[in-house]
């Protein structure tokens, strides 16, 4: 028996990932697509079969909200699945089920090999709060003009700067520059907000949240921002503050009201986000026994309301 290696023989190859693509009726989007996730596919995707021409169907919902409906008149599915074998039998599976009636299975295909990584990365680029204050991922250099930035990686956590709420409070910040006075940041997420006033002079911050990963996710990016601040449950806010931020959502925000309110110290400023333009009139009439809300900001159909103590 020879010790010389074969130099021959291939060697072994890793799975590639394969595609399952069908087209579908609406009716039948959902049972396929739940089916699909019953059979391990790692991702469904469905699309408009129509698209780019004169049949295309436009699906639009509220801003943050779902389509009014699960797919188009003719909607197409894909599926990725981790292997060839995995992709047919699926296939095969789906074929021999009543639900599928209608429906009909365009082929499966190689999904071509990319550096899944850096392509995940293109996608995300630096975001520009204003001309000087950027939030730049990691793998980023800062753009030149970049005065200040924050540096967080989209997908972390909730409040990575991609959300027009998120921007809005940072710009809202940046134009207070220095007149912030101590801050509380409720309901902070990733702390990106809380960040972002350090940035901008605050010295006495505090960013509190309800779930524990969260306040473990801001202490962690404030120690990659170089920046200090106070990290903790809702307990841990304490007394009044020159600003008060809160980036949640219209419904607990009024029922945080009193709680919000009872925050802002004489002279101090309450920013809110999270609210759809439609639902200004009720968020202004929750805090109006506390404090007067106006319309300071919009971008893609949010708002961002403020308040000011005298």
């Amino acid at each position: 028996m020879s010790d010389v290696p074969d130099h021959g023989a291939a060697a072994p190859t890793a799975a590639r990932l394969h595609e399952l693509r069908l087209l579908a009726p609406q009716d039948r989007v959902e049972p396929v697509s739940d089916a699909l996730d019953a059979l391990d596919a790692l991702s469904v995707s469905v699309e408009d079969a129509d698209a780019q021409t004169d049949a295309e169907q436009a699906l639009f919902g509220e801003p943050g909200m779902p389509p009014p409906q699960d797919g188009w008149n003719r909607s197409r599915i894909v599926a990725l699945f981790a292997d060839e074998a995995a992709a047919r039998e699926a296939a095969a599976l789906l074929e021999a089920q009543d639900f599928f009636g209608g429906c009909r299975v365009v082929g499966v295909a190689a999904v071509a090999e990319q550096d899944w990584v850096r392509l995940t990365q293109s996608q995300f680029a630096p975001v520009e709060i204003t001309p000087t204050f950027w939030i730049v991922p990691t793998w980023h250099e800062p753009p030149a003009q970049a005065e200040r930035t924050i540096r967080l990686d989209p997908g972390l956590a909730f409040g990575t700067g991609t959300h027009p709420t998120t921007r809005m409070c940072l710009r809202w910040i940046a134009r207070h520059d220095g007149a912030l006075g101590r801050v509380l940041d409720y309901g902070c997420g990733s702390g990106i907000l809380a960040i972002g006033a350090a940035k901008h002079g605050a010295t006495d911050i505090d960013a509190v949240d309800i779930d524990d990963a969260a306040v473990g996710a801001t202490r962690l990016n404030a120690d990659a921002n170089g920046v200090a601040l106070r990290a903790g449950l809702p307990d841990a806010a304490s007394g009044t503050y020159g600003t008060v931020l809160a980036n949640i959502l219209a419904t607990p925000l009024k029922v945080l009201a009193p709680l919000l309110c009872a925050h802002v110290a004489a002279g101090g400023s309450l920013v809110l986000a999270g609210i759809l333009e439609r639902q200004a009139e009720e968020l202004q009439a929750a805090y109006a026994p506390y404090l007067g809300l106006a319309v300071a900001d919009t971008e893609d159909g949010w708002i961002l309301m403020t308040a000011h103590r005298p």
